[in-house]
């Protein structure tokens, strides 16, 4: 089971807002919110939909998101279809007009990066696949770089009288941005070619930017869980391909996990896929943490 301080982290929003601000925001997940906080600043207030323990594709749409769906100038979602099984039921209840997808207050963040794995045809016997390619691209850094230049236009868009801070508040960030890009870099030199098992198949983006290579995955297929004939396949071939260990996010069960490592007498890691899953608390402190468990992966769990 989840410890109680998993429980409660995932209760609190990572950031508050200010009280006072000339834009309401809606972030469907804590990454956007780090980003809005970091080009916004002060002129946004925001509103977080789900945090670092929950399943993004699975939200409940509860009156307070409604409400502040009401409120939103500005919505940022992933996109590619990761809310669509709840972000559609909160735009009908209280979204204005002017949030609509293609609407400047809308904004789609998969519409500004090369999204991977798109499917030549959508088949349910594959299980949940995403018609517009994966999702999760936020868990590669560059991706979020290319991002935070269209929310800055957008802010800008939407809120014209704070339109010169917004971009001096991106060219900032994005002068950080860039120096910290260059320095996970470096340190991820180590993880190129790690083998690693995933318990979803959700880090084809991270392991795009580090050259880490999945060689199998707890679900057999996306949304799927583990059955017991999949799990002695997987134990077969960690004996076989050198896998260094077992990755999941904190809001993937854990039991499967801690079965395939404590057979496979290799290390287990809990990876998180956004911000706030410990005490990080914006997106570079993220990216921090997310290196620091693959690196303890590669050294064995040590």
């Amino acid at each position: 089971m989840k410890s109680l301080r998993y429980l409660i982290l995932a209760l609190v929003l990572p950031f508050s807002a200010p009280a006072f601000a000339d834009l309401n925001a809606f972030s469907c997940e804590p990454h956007w919110t780090s980003l809005l906080a970091e080009v916004g600043g002060s002129h946004v207030s925001v509103t977080t939909a789900s945090g670092a323990f929950n399943d993004p594709h699975f939200i409940q749409a509860r009156p307070s998101l409604i409400s502040a769906m009401r409120k939103a100038d500005l919505v940022v979602c992933n996109g590619a279809d990761l809310e669509v099984g709840w972000l559609p039921v909160l735009m009908q209840q209280g979204a204005r007009d002017t949030v609509q997808p293609g609407q400047p207050g809308f904004l789609d963040a998969s519409q500004s990066v090369q999204l991977l794995q798109v499917p030549t045809s959508v088949d349910r016997a594959q299980g949940d696949i995403h018609p517009y390619g994966n999702p999760h691209f936020q868990t590669d850094p560059r991706n979020i770089g290319a991002v935070a230049g269209e929310l800055a236009k957008r802010l800008a868009q939407l809120d014209p009288s704070n339109a010169a801070d917004y971009q001096k508040r991106y060219a900032d960030f994005k002068g950080r941005w860039d120096a910290a890009l260059a320095k996970w870099q470096q340190e991820a030199t180590p993880l190129k070619g790690m083998k690693v098992i995933a318990y979803h198949d959700g880090w084809v983006y991270m392991q795009n930017w580090l050259g880490i290579d999945a060689v199998g995955f707890l679900e057999p297929k996306p949304g799927i869980p583990p059955s017991p004939s999949h799990l002695a396949e997987l134990l077969a071939k960690i004996k076989g391909e050198g896998v260094a260990g077992i990755i999941y996010t904190p809001y993937e069960d854990e039991q499967a996990p801690e079965w395939l490592a404590d057979r496979g007498g290799i290390p287990k890691a809990v990876i998180p896929d956004t911000v706030g899953a410990d005490n990080d608390k914006d997106l570079f402190q993220f990216y921090d943490l997310m290196l620091a468990q693959l690196l303890k992966l590669h050294g064995g769990g040590k």
